[in-house]
């Protein structure tokens, strides 16, 4: 049984490592794909941020398919969308086939967090904490092996060998899932399909209308951008009215009013603005403010990820006895100070007598930053699971669906003000000024969550 348990972890970890191998080589190849189709910003932008969208919109509903189907067969499936959209991506003759691919790429690969998440706890009760965590580790290595490869692959074969990339690897995943899980337990329920497309509309009519504004700047189109954020209000509080209505929904309202719970929500969206979206741009950010080749874009992203590994492995083994907010605070203070220093963008200083290039600067900044993520997220991420530890599943696709929304968010934002900045070290500037004071606001949302384990607040809705 033993023996068991450790099959599943590395089955489910191959579908986490390959959901970081495969964000990573597409930020890394994403100034290539810009140039290569001769698109604005903007419209390339969409091949980042449409990956948030669709994840966005798979997470809740591929959690609850868990809950429902059983995690196997909602495990291969998702696997399965996620290598056909690879494909896809491999031959899109244009911009506008590339951002669909991508979008299908992405409901497989939003399916894999809660997925994984639920059959990693149900084999580890009695270590869930510690088990979530070296899970979640798991993505660092991704995060070192993918922009490595992917710069590598990119200016030896081109942009579209990120996408065969992945082809072979969700063969693999998937061989290895058929044979070596087990069907979960089922129950019973149904999936908030219009819930799931009221949200993703609202979201992305709003993406769209930044997307139109920074594209052109005439009377019409203001007007056009205009209807869009109306759309995306009114979708917004139909899906509101939706969800207080039906027996199974996306959110449970109900609980969404809870103080603890919804400062975890608010918290993870904040979250996903301030470091998880603007990361796809760290490539570019090196490429046009540091002067790197994408081989060397790719290789900058190093550092974050081994920061991130070593700091959420040590984290998660300590969480029994750190608890959640000290962590959390500690982790958010660090990314605080490395967007800071990215904003100023330091050429080079002199530290005791020894002259510290540009380059080496920003490696340390990496290496800043992903400690802080490896700090924080696997606390942030049990401290969700506090809240309704008996819904895994659920409750991870929820925290990602507000990641995820924020993520989508920053990238379009990102996208929208270096675009409409002639020069590019002044948007980014203002881009990482702005996304420190965003995460700096989540400081008190952290205080309203489970200090530590133990600290559970379930909701009485789901209890009954």
């Amino acid at each position: 049984m033993t023996v068991t348990k450790y099959v599943v972890f590395a089955v489910t970890s191959l579908s986490f490592l390959l959901v970081a191998i495969s964000g990573t080589t597409v930020s890394v190849a994403f100034p290539i794909i810009t140039s290569s189709f001769n698109v604005s910003l903007i419209l390339a932008g969409w091949v980042l941020s449409v990956n948030q969208l669709a994840a966005t919109a798979i997470m809740p509903l591929a959690g609850k398919a868990g809950d429902i189907f059983g995690g196997k067969l909602t495990f291969l499936i998702s696997i399965a969308v996620f290598t056909i959209g690879s494909l896809l991506g491999a031959i899109a003759p244009n911009i506008e086939f590339l951002i669909a691919a991508r979008f299908i790429q992405a409901i497989g690969l939003g399916s894999f967090l809660p997925l994984g998440t639920a059959i990693v706890s149900a084999q580890f009760p009695q270590a869930r904490q510690q088990a979530i965590g070296l899970f979640t580790s798991i993505m660092p290595i991704g995060m070192i092996i993918g922009p490595n490869i992917g710069g590598w692959l990119v200016d030896a074969f081109g942009w579209r060998s990120v996408f065969w990339l992945n082809i072979p690897l969700g063969i693999i995943v998937f061989i290895a899932s058929f044979f070596l899980l087990r069907p979960g337990k089922r129950e019973e329920g149904k999936l908030d399909l219009a819930g799931a497309g009221l949200f993703t509309g609202s979201l992305s009519a709003f993406l769209i209308a930044l997307s139109q504004m920074g594209s052109t700047h005439s009377e019409s189109s203001w007007i056009v951008s205009g209807l869009l954020l109306a759309t995306a209000i009114v979708l917004m509080v139909v899906f509101i009215r939706h969800e207080g209505k039906i027996k199974n929904p996306i959110i449970d309202l109900q609980v969404l009013k809870e103080r603890p719970f919804l400062a975890a929500n608010m918290f993870n969206l904040l979250y996903g603005i301030s470091v998880l979206g603007f990361m796809s741009f760290i490539p570019l950010y090196a490429t046009s403010i540091y002067g790197m080749s994408t081989l060397e874009s790719g290789l900058i992203l190093t550092p974050r990820s081994v920061g991130t590994m070593a700091a959420s492995i040590v984290t998660s083994i300590s969480l029994p006895k750190w608890g959640y907010r000290g962590p959390m605070l500690f982790g958010t203070g660090i990314m605080v100070l490395s967007l800071f220093l990215l904003g100023i963008e330091l050429t080079g200083i002199n530290v005791l007598g020894i002259h510290l290039s540009g380059t080496m600067i920003l490696l340390t900044i990496m290496f800043l930053s992903g400690v802080g993520m490896g700090v924080t997220a696997p606390a942030a991420n049990n401290a969700c699971i506090e809240l309704m530890p008996n819904r895994i599943a659920t409750i991870t696709g929820v925290r990602g669906m507000f990641r995820q929304s924020g993520s989508a968010i920053s990238i379009a934002v990102t996208s929208l003000i270096l675009q409409n900045f002639r020069d590019m070290n002044h948007g980014f500037t203002v881009v990482c000024f702005g996304l420190a004071a965003i995460m700096v606001i989540t400081t008190p949302l952290i205080f309203a969550m489970p200090k530590a384990a133990g600290a559970l607040y379930v909701a009485e809705k789901d209890s009954r």
